[in-house]
């Protein structure tokens, strides 16, 4: 091998090293489609490796080579900076891949940087986005609502106080002990909701399995009979900093909406409950990539969540079955969320998978 093609070479790929820290899938080219540099998330993609990719011609790798070649053509006759198009990639062995392409003009001007993002890696995105904004959006109504019932609602039970204690017929005090007993009620929903926001987060090493052990022997004290727990853990997984009780809260909260959703199976004696966790290695999510994360499923062989709730599924007082408060999955995001980390849920009839991503070291 050329001593200096070689020194060349590992100046290229020294200059883009950080491009391997990226999710998404990069190639640095030259004006002629001539690849300087591909990303591992690249090699991984297209089933070969980096020494075959780097000095091929990139728009081969696309089922039509024509829409790179007329981009890079446009770049280098400076019509435009960035331009972005849909297309699919070619991948050893497997169905092509549909990506939305990203060319950018960079600096030396004969180089060109080539993003491809998969088509659902980029839904996953806009959902996520989706998710943080609306976690938000609840977070500051359900701050600001409560704060706003909080206030009246101690002169309205103060009153009531009062005015009982002003009354000379007993039977009247039947009405007033109303108010007080449901001014009590509001107040408990009050503290409820605000909870999360008030405690402090108290971090500690945090060993997940004794967090599903501690929720599993409370499920199965509430619900002895007809609900099989199926534990379905890797033990290799480390312990992490977190909240270990924010966690056990969440998890609960996940576990006992289960349960009332089994409700006629656990009837019938067939009801199972599954927690499995499980190491996710090289995953984006929250628009960052961790190299490992813990990922844990709560899954369950109920009803599945009602289609006109799944997308509000955890939004503050959307309950599902009624007299449900609506806070639990509320609660349980926002505990996930001050994790860092993200929680989905993907349900049909008959299995319905909630599953946490929380970062690991």
């Amino acid at each position: 091998m050329n001593t200096s093609s070689h020194s060349s070479g590992a100046t290229v790929a020294a200059r883009f090293q950080s491009f391997d820290l990226l999710a998404t899938l990069v190639a640095v080219a030259q004006t002629d489609a001539t690849v300087l540099f591909s990303n591992s998330a690249l090699e991984d993609a297209l089933g070969i490796s980096r020494r075959m990719i780097v000095g091929s011609c990139l728009a081969d790798v696309f089922t039509e080579a024509q829409q790179l070649q007329s981009a890079l053509a446009g770049i280098q006759g400076n019509a435009f900076a960035t331009l972005r198009y849909d297309a699919w990639l070619k991948r050893v062995g497997v169905e092509p891949m549909p990506v939305h392409v990203i060319v950018t003009s960079s600096q030396p001007a004969d180089e060109i940087i080539v993003e491809m993002v998969p088509q659902e890696q980029q839904t996953r995105q806009d959902r996520e986005d989706r998710l943080a904004e609306q976690a938000q959006t609840n977070k500051e109504l359900i701050r600001n609502l409560a704060h706003e019932i909080k206030n009246p609602l101690g002169g309205i039970r103060g009153a009531a106080q009062l005015l009982e204690m002003e009354m000379e017929s007993p039977d009247l005090t039947e009405y007033t002990q109303v108010i007080i007993r449901e001014a009590d009620r509001l107040q408990s929903l009050v503290d409820r909701l605000l909870a999360p926001h008030r405690r402090p987060h108290l971090v500690g090493d945090v060993n997940i399995h004794e967090v599903c052990e501690r929720v599993r022997s409370l499920i199965l004290a509430e619900f002895p009979k007809g609900l099989r727990v199926v534990r379905d853990y890797d033990t290799s997984i480390p312990e992490f900093r977190g909240d270990r009780e924010q966690l056990i809260q969440t998890v609960l909260n996940i576990a006992h909406n289960a349960c009332q959703a089994l409700a006629e199976r656990i009837a019938a004696g067939d009801a199972n409950l599954t927690f499995r966790t499980r190491v996710s290695r090289q995953i984006t999510f929250g628009k960052q990539r961790y190299r490992l994360a813990l990922e844990l499923h709560v899954i369950d062989n109920g009803p599945g969540v009602p289609d006109s709730i799944k997308d509000r599924i955890f939004y503050p007082l959307v309950s599902g079955r009624d007299g449900g408060s609506g806070l639990g999955l509320t609660l349980a995001q926002t505990f996930v969320q001050q994790h860092h980390g993200l929680i989905e849920v993907d349900s049909v009839p008959g299995r319905t998978d909630f599953k946490i991503l929380i970062p690991l070291p």
